[in-house]
């Protein structure tokens, strides 16, 4: 191959640029939801999935559960992807418990070998509130599962990862470094901790040629907000409508690959165009 067929051959997009990868991906209880999207996107571009659910948070949540379960949820996942050898598998956590982070990554290493990408997608909703209502129980809660839970599946995950090529971890975050969530004060605190950390773990993992970002999609339409909340949020992005599920989804799917293998350390804010003041 001459210099300039070589250049060129760069230049070309791998279909499947996932092929032989497997991944973890937490949170994947709704099929409305960011982490459906997420795991249907990378078995689109060939990973292998294990997917993590805890129904039970959704159930007491207003939105409710999947009505399909965990069935529909594979399935679904199952139905887009791309690689002939690739395949889905899933698991029932509860990740406020203190050894579930390392045995979900345990699960998952036993079931492919290896694993290469892990995406902390979950979080815990609901049982919050302003400052004046908190309690101790409120803010361990949210920290147990949306900070916790996150630095231990990523130290697990370190611990199994052997240097090969690929390795990816992403967090999810909210926005609460980019204005006030004053009704929310447990779950801001849990989740804004996540940006605040990112660069100092993958500072540790660049050592094993990990990379780790964390990704702040903005308001996600999933079915949680009320008519009358979902029309005023629509007013405050450009474009009038909230993001759906696929458009972090395929932001992620993207740092995944070795496409953003050059981009660590990074808190990206994929918004839309939000806009967190009236005009």
């Amino acid at each position: 191959m001459t210099h300039a067929e070589r250049d060129l051959s760069r230049l070309r997009r791998d279909p499947l640029p996932l092929r032989g990868r497997t991944a973890l991906v937490t949170g994947v209880s709704r099929r409305d939801g960011i982490g459906y999207a997420i795991a249907r996107r990378l078995g689109s571009l060939g990973a292998g999935l294990f997917l993590h659910h805890h129904a039970p948070h959704d159930h007491d949540q207003p939105w409710g559960a999947d009505p399909g379960g965990p069935h529909a949820i594979v399935q679904g996942v199952t139905e887009a992807l791309a690689a002939d050898d690739a395949t889905v598998h899933h698991l029932g956590l509860d990740l406020a418990e203190p050894d579930a982070p390392a045995d979900l990554v345990s699960a998952a290493v036993r079931t492919f070998g290896h694993l290469d990408i892990l995406v902390c997608n979950h979080a815990r909703s609901g049982g919050d509130g302003p400052l004046g209502t908190l309690d101790a129980g409120m803010l361990d809660a949210h920290w147990s599962v949306n900070t916790r839970s996150v630095i231990l599946l990523t130290q697990a995950f370190a611990d199994q990862h052997d240097g090969r090529p690929g390795g990816r971890v992403i967090f999810m975050t909210s926005g609460q470094d980019l204005g006030p969530m004053r009704g929310e004060v447990a779950y801001a605190a849990a989740k804004g901790a996540l940006a605040s950390i990112t660069r100092t773990l993958a500072d540790h993992l660049a050592d094993q040629a990990v990379t780790l970002n964390t990704v702040n999609p903005g308001p996600v339409d999933t079915g949680y907000a009320p008519p009358e909340v979902h029309e005023a949020v629509s007013r405050r992005f450009p474009g009038q409508r909230w993001a759906t599920p696929d458009d972090p989804a395929r932001l992620i799917a993207w740092l995944v690959t070795d496409e953003a293998a050059w981009i660590t350390g990074q808190v990206v804010n994929s918004e839309g165009g939000f806009r967190r003041w009236d005009r």
